[in-house]
C-alpha cells in the first residue's frame, strides 16, 4: 500500500497501469454514510481534489448546496475507482481510464452542467467520451494550477485584511459578478440574481471571503471556495485598479497565505494561461506552478 505522499506524486499514467483490466464497473449516486470512504479516496491527491472534498466536508455527499450529485464508480469487487461531482461544476477523480469513461458517460445529458474542469490530460480523455452525446462546448481555456506552501515572506507591514461581513455584500457582489463575466462571459447577476446573492451571502456568513476596505471602497478580496486540512482552494482574487502596481495586492495575498497555512498544508488557485500579468502577480506572492488544467464551459 502506497502512502498518501507517494500517491500524490504518481502521474496519471501510473494510476492507469495499476488498474485491473477488463473489470466490470458500476456507477451510482453516492449516499450519506459513504463520506469517510470517499474522502479517503480523494485524500490520495488533495491538491487536485480539494474542490470535491471541500464540498463534502461542508455539505455532506447529498445536499442541494453541492449544486450537483456525487457519483462513484466501483469495480465488481466493490473497490472505489472513481468519484465525480456532476452538476453546475463537474469534476472527476479516477484511478483507471475505464472509470473515467464510465463517469463521463454518466455526465452526459445533465442539463444543469455549466463547466467541466480538471487536469489537462484527464479532461481531454473525459471529453473524448463525453463530447459525442453531452452538451456542446461553448468555451475552453487552459489554466495553470498554482500552489503556495510554507514559508511565506513576512518581512513587510501586514495590510488591513479581515473577513468580509454581510454589511459589505453590496460592495463585494458586483465585483464578483464582473470577474465571472471576464472569465466565462456570463453575468450571474443577470441569469440568477437571487441565487447568486444568496450563495455569496452564505459564503460571507461562513467566513470564506477575505477583504480589505480603503476609504469606503473594496481594495482587495479573495474567496475560499473549498477547504480541507490538506489544501485551500482560492478564487475571485481581486485588486482594485487604483491599488495595482504598488505591491499592495501581493502583501494582501501573502498575509492571507500566512493566515491560511496555519490551518492547512497548502493553498491553490487556477489562473488562465493567457493572463500573464496575473502569473507575475502570483509568482511574486510565492505561488509555484504544479499542473496544467483544462476548463470547459458548456452551452446551455
Amino acid at each position: 500500500m502506497r502512502s498518501t505522499a507517494e500517491l500524490e506524486e504518481l502521474p496519471l499514467a501510473a494510476f492507469q497501469r495499476e488498474a485491473a483490466a477488463g473489470d466490470a464497473l458500476s456507477v451510482r449516486a453516492l449516499c450519506q454514510g459513504e463520506e469517510i470512504e470517499v474522502l479517503d479516496f480523494l485524500g490520495a491527491r488533495p491538491l487536485h481534489t480539494v474542490y470535491m472534498a471541500g464540498f463534502i466536508l461542508d455539505n455532506g455527499l447529498v445536499s442541494p448546496l453541492n449544486r450537483g450529485t456525487f457519483y462513484g464508480c466501483r469495480s465488481s469487487s466493490g473497490e472505489l475507482l472513481g468519484v465525480s461531482l456532476i452538476g453546475h461544476v463537474t469534476q472527476i477523480e479516477t484511478r483507471t481510464p475505464e472509470a473515467l469513461k464510465a463517469l463521463a458517460c454518466a455526465a452526459q445529458g445533465r442539463p444543469s452542467a455549466h463547466v467541466i474542469m480538471g487536469e489537462q490530460e484527464k479532461m481531454r480523455a473525459f471529453w473524448s467520451c463525453y463530447g459525442e452525446a453531452g452538451q456542446a462546448l461553448r468555451l475552453a481555456c487552459r489554466e495553470l494550477l498554482l500552489e503556495q506552501c510554507w514559508p511565506v515572506e513576512a518581512n513587510e507591514e501586514p495590510p488591513d485584511l479581515g473577513l468580509a461581513t454581510l454589511a459589505e455584500l453590496e460592495m463585494v457582489l458586483p465585483v464578483q459578478a464582473e470577474m465571472a463575466v471576464a472569465e466565462c462571459g456570463i453575468n450571474p447577476l443577470h441569469v440568477d440574481p437571487q441565487g447568486f446573492r444568496e450563495r455569496y451571502a452564505r459564503r460571507i456568513g461562513r467566513g470564506r471571503v477575505w477583504a480589505s476596505i480603503k476609504d469606503g471602497a473594496l481594495a482587495f478580496k479573495a474567496d475560499i471556495m473549498a477547504e480541507t486540512p490538506q489544501a485551500v482552494y482560492l478564487e475571485g482574487i481581486y485588486v482594485n485598479p487604483l491599488e495595482r502596481g504598488k505591491g499592495f495586492g501581493r502583501r494582501c495575498l501573502r498575509q492571507l497565505g500566512r493566515l491560511l497555512l496555519s490551518r492547512s498544508r497548502s493553498i491553490c488557485l487556477l489562473v488562465n494561461e493567457k493572463n500573464t500579468e496575473a502569473h507575475s502577480f502570483y509568482y511574486g506572492a510565492g505561488y509555484k506552478l504544479r499542473a496544467y488544467y483544462e476548463t470547459i464551459y458548456l452551452q446551455k
